[in-house]
């Protein structure tokens, strides 16, 4: 079955693309185009663009076509785009001509799923492509570009072949007990461990690939009146929070974003932590202190004056000294700075890149989605399992451990997953991808 989408965004542009996929795509393509050239629609030769006329049911629009042959295509069918001028109504009604003929409507992310169905890609090098299209930082974009790129189903496929030769292994000692000994179980537990490592590795990039991915959340608190709006304004370059030597000013949650080394940084100005507050200052500083316990990051501001009483949290904690430009640094602190002036801002963003990424390199490979993540974790698990059990059962028994690791790094690749795990993964693309 033809399947049709509009693949450019909403809106009005210079050219749009409606985009055909499945056999029978030319076929449509030779009711709808007018070739300005003596070349036939049907005898157009693949990846050339054709200067015509394309039929709008009602209108002609002067356009261009090409024609992609299977299986050297995107989707690995046999595909069709119609390059229209942008405009709204006018690439609505291409569109709307290409159901009349034959197609049906596109599903969201039903190209790229056929492109994975015909192994034109892996089901994570999906993911990283959606990850690409909704980036919005450069350290996000080049992570799923890694993604994009196979670097992780290289990876996963690598550790799957040494899996498949322990179980071969396992295998012939089965079929052959005569012939094994002591040595070669030890390899096998060996074997095991070595494979199970790597996973250990990789399932450790995971905290930096997803603040990669999605940026890294910092919350800025302490006392009333340390500076710590002054020091989101001057972070972000502009003045986003009121400043005021009024007490209680910022009462609720304050943020902004920041790109650091390419990584998105969300700050958020929390209310100023104190015992005496009124009853609209006591809700921000309770909603203050929920943003501090699920932070990456936690900035303590101070300014001499003692630090506030640090919340229960999970992320790691930068002591600031705030003022440089009025007072010596005193007490405990990890760097000063002057909102003021900008002193050392330059060096607390570098902090905040190291102390939230680790010096996580992104040529790594890195784990940036929570799916591979548990499924690496559940592939660790067995082999554990496998481990444990080495010295008290059955080598088939062991066995179906290991097949438990390859299936759960399958889901990753694609190999194994089940169409409602396939289904979640397409259903985040937009209709024309």
């Amino acid at each position: 079955m033809v399947i049709s989408a509009i693949s450019t965004a909403h809106g009005t542009g210079g050219v749009a693309i409606v985009r055909l996929s499945g056999d029978g795509a030319l076929e449509i393509a030779e009711k709808m185009f007018f070739p300005l050239c003596a070349t036939a629609v049907k005898n157009f030769k693949p990846n050339m663009m054709y200067v015509g006329n394309i039929d709008g049911g009602g209108f002609y629009d002067l356009g261009m076509c090409v024609y992609f042959k299977a299986p050297k295509s995107f989707t690995g069918e046999d595909v069709v785009e119609f390059h229209c001028h942008g405009g709204v109504e006018l690439t609505r009604s291409i569109f709307r001509q290409t159901l009349k003929f034959g197609a049906r409507s596109a599903d969201k992310g039903e190209f790229t799923k056929r492109a994975f169905i015909n192994g034109k890609l892996s089901l994570s090098s999906a993911e990283g492509m959606i990850d690409m299209i909704n980036a919005e930082s450069s350290a996000s974009l080049r992570a799923g570009s890694m993604l994009y790129g196979e670097k992780l189903t290289r990876e996963i496929k690598s550790v799957q072949s040494e899996l498949t030769d322990v179980l071969a292994k396992i295998a012939v000692d089965i079929d052959y007990p005569d012939e094994a000994d002591e040595t070669s179980a030890l390899n096998i537990e060996t074997d095991i461990k070595n494979i199970s490592d790597k996973l250990k590795k990789l399932s450790s990039q995971y905290s930096s690939g997803k603040k990669i991915k999605d940026g890294v959340t910092v919350a800025i608190f302490g006392k009333p009146n340390t500076g710590k709006s002054s020091l989101l304004n001057a972070l972000l370059g502009y003045d986003k929070a009121i400043v005021s030597s009024e007490a209680g000013t910022t009462r609720d949650a304050v943020e902004g974003e920041i790109i650091i080394d390419g990584v998105k940084f969300n700050l958020i100005d929390t209310a100023g932590i104190r015992s005496r507050a009124g009853e609209v200052e006591a809700i921000g500083i309770e909603r203050a202190k929920k943003i501090i316990s699920s932070a990456d990051i936690i900035l303590s501001v101070s300014d001499g004056g003692g630090e506030a009483e640090i919340p229960p949290y999970s992320g790691k904690l930068i002591r600031v000294f705030n003022k440089t430009d009025i007072t010596e640094p005193r007490g405990n602190y990890d760097i000063a700075v002057s909102a003021k002036s900008h002193s050392n801002l330059e060096k607390l963003k570098t902090v905040l890149s190291e102390k939230s990424l680790g010096g996580t390199a992104l040529g790594e490979v890195l784990v940036i989605e929570e799916r591979h993540y548990s499924a690496l974790i559940r592939a660790e698990n067995s082999l554990n399992s496998a481990m444990e059990n080495a010295d008290n059962c059955t080598l088939d028994l062991l066995s179906i451990d290991l097949k438990d690791a390859w299936d759960s790094l399958g889901e990753i690749t694609g190999e194994t997953a089940n169409e409602e795990i396939i289904s979640t993964v397409f259903a985040k693309f937009c209709v024309g991808k």
